[in-house]
């Protein structure tokens, strides 16, 4: 980070112990899987028309905190035995976590390069850092937080900014409804389950390590009248065909094609849950169905079908295999042996790409004099094998893509292309083009 803006670090409260909480299954295997060529980050960025008063932004940012402890977290030192990692909770940041970078061309740029490659520390909390990024004539500003994936979700830091922007603009948001989920019923298998994933075919990668980052505004695709498919399926869609006429292009053989889909159904309140709250189901596609030329509207059909009958099965956040390994029967030490290992024999069967749609944003980022969220960006990781990510948001009846990759796998006019690709293959989905 640059100059002047390093964490200062505050001792513990000498007074007492911090709590202790196990880590979660997902938290373990992302500690696990953890490289540092390709930091597990979570980058979120809020534009607002007007500017942050810098103390007040602090205050209430830090209140916010305290409303939401969970977050005030930090790994606890361990012994080579330990059979567990384990979160502390303590009562207050340990370092400075709300930042002013100078206002100066090219800042927004730069603090999405420091989102993506430099990871809040696990050793302090919270794990998260919020840089208030300014550029001259801009006359707003944005509010760009890198938060360490191995601690916390996009939504669950969604809900702190959201606490925090209550309490700067002085105005409680109304209740938010847990999204609706569909009755339970039979899962299909996904398709193409015991047969080797279709990889997304390397491009011109620039040797580098680490992610790149690419964002866009798009029309969200309209659906006809009492049509089964959702835009959440229509993204699904669009993600599936670009991803296939990518490998298609670049000469890659055809395989099965799948996409992980987090699934969040925790209440978006005041009272919503903190950490790593999603779970990932696997949609698949078989090769012939998304062949050049394909029907559209019986693709979404058919998809609508897959995703409620997946997302309505209760299943563990990662699977029953990734519980299986976090189990405490052996040291963390050897189980993180282990488990790179088990990722490394499984990496011709990992999903194809992941597609994070976050939906319609809940919160109206309401700053008060700084004025309200004019769009949400926000990016999963894309470490190998996978490589690649797209995350979508809705705010102000406008679709924000963002879309990541590994620097090893894909170069920037990659990025460019497959972001054109994934648009016109979006707008194939539209209800006037059906």
């Amino acid at each position: 980070m640059a100059t002047g803006q390093r964490a200062e670090v505050f001792g513990p409260a000498p007074d007492r112990e911090p709590p202790r909480v196990p880590f979660p299954v997902a938290d373990e295997i992302a500690r696990h899987c953890a490289d540092a060529r390709e930091p597990n980050t979570v980058h979120l960025e809020i534009h607002l028309p007007g500017r942050i008063e810098p103390d007040r932004l602090r205050e209430a940012f830090g209140r916010a905190l305290a409303r939401h402890p969970r977050a005030l977290m930090r790994e606890r030192r361990r012994g080579p035995f330990a059979r567990r990692y384990e979160w502390e909770l303590t009562d207050r940041p340990q370092a400075n976590v709300v930042l002013f970078p100078p206002c100066a061309p090219g800042a927004l740029a730069r603090a999405r390069e420091r989102a993506l490659a430099v990871a809040p520390s696990l050793l302090a909390a919270p794990p998260l850092r919020l840089e208030v990024v300014e550029e001259p004539g801009s006359g707003g500003c944005v509010l760009v937080l890198a938060v360490h994936h191995t601690a916390l979700d996009g939504p669950a830091c969604l809900r702190i900014v959201a606490t925090a922007a209550e309490i700067y603009g002085g105005s409680a948001a109304q209740p938010v409804a847990p999204p609706a989920r569909p009755p339970a019923g039979p899962a299909p298998r996904p398709t193409g389950s015991r047969a080797a994933v279709a990889r997304v075919a390397p491009g011109s990668p620039q040797g580098a390590p680490g992610n790149a980052l690419l964002v866009t505004e798009l029309p969200v695709p309209r659906r006809a009248p009492g049509a089964s498919h959702t835009v959440n399926d229509q993204l699904m869609v669009a993600t599936a065909l670009t991803v296939a006429d990518w490998n298609r292009r670049r000469g890659a053989p055809e395989r099965p094609l799948r996409v992980t889909v987090p699934v969040d159904d925790r209440t978006r309140g005041p009272a919503m849950p903190i950490g790593n709250g999603t779970r990932l189901v696997e949609v698949g596609f078989a090769p012939a169905e998304l062949a050049a030329g394909t029907d559209i509207g019986a693709l979404l059909r058919t998809t609508a079908e897959r995703t409620r009958a997946l997302k309505a099965v209760v299943r563990p956040p990662l699977g029953r295999g990734a519980a299986l390994l976090a189990s405490p029967v052996l040291p963390v030490a050897a189980r993180a042996a282990l488990t790179r290992g088990v990722r490394r024999l499984a990496a011709p069967w990992i999903s194809t790409t992941l597609l994070s749609n976050l939906g319609r944003i809940p919160y109206p980022f309401d700053f008060g004099e700084a004025g309200r969220a004019r769009a949400v960006w926000m990016s999963a990781p894309a470490a190998m094998p996978r490589g690649l990510t797209f995350t979508t948001a809705s705010t102000g009846g406008r679709l924000h893509l963002a879309l990541r990759w590994s620097r090893t796998l894909l170069g920037d006019e990659d990025g460019a292309l497959l972001c054109e690709m994934f648009t016109e293959r979006l707008a194939a989905t539209d209800a006037e083009a059906l």
